[in-house]
């Protein structure tokens, strides 16, 4: 997953605050990456109300 492209959000795994279930099912475009435990990275998702959230790379989709 790169930087500018958009995706959905299709499934949370973890983090389970109100914030990262008001996302499910949301469309945004990556903005960056972060570091999530040492050994893995996620992508960071801004969306249309100007929201960011990072997510694990297995709980977004790539859309066209």
């Amino acid at each position: 997953m790169e930087i500018g492209q958009k995706v959905k959000v299709f499934r949370i795994r973890d983090r389970v605050s109100k914030n990262f279930v008001d996302k499910l099912g949301r469309i945004g475009v990556i903005t960056g990456y972060k570091m999530t435990d040492g050994s893995g990275v996620g992508a960071v998702v801004e969306f249309e109300d100007h929201t960011t959230n990072w997510f694990f790379d297995d709980e977004l989709k790539l859309l066209d």
